[in-house]
């Protein structure tokens, strides 16, 4: 059973050819499933990553790590194949899509109304 912020034994399954190829240097490299787990710990909790476990490993593994998933594509590549693992076990409907939207309060300076108090030029 995984623990809080970390990926279960199924979902590792189904990303681990992704997320940990087969090794081709001779250094062994800091566990893919504990790095990708503290990638979640810090995403989830919003600490800065010098807080970051030491179960975890290094801290600066796992955010090098992240930028380097991030920068190469393999949180997309994640993404769609999970994506497409929802489609094919019918428990994602592509025909209901939902937008969601957050109401911001423009002032009046946004419509060039002016500040306040402001004195336009005649």
């Amino acid at each position: 059973m995984a623990g809080r912020y970390e990926i279960s034994e199924n979902g590792w399954d189904l990303i681990e050819d992704i997320v940990s190829p087969p090794q081709r240097t001779a250094r062994p490299r800091r566990d893919d499933r504990q790095v990708l787990n503290g990638i979640f710990w810090i995403l989830c909790s919003g600490a800065k990553w010098r807080d970051l476990p030491e179960r975890y490993g290094p801290w600066k593994t796992v955010c090098d790590r992240f930028r380097q998933w991030r920068d190469d594509g393999t949180f997309e590549a994640i993404l769609a194949r999970l994506q497409l693992r929802l489609r094919e076990d019918g428990l994602m409907d592509l025909d209901t899509w939902m937008i969601d939207s957050t109401s911001i309060r423009a002032t009046r300076a946004a419509s060039g109304g002016g500040k306040k108090g402001d004195i336009k030029n005649p």
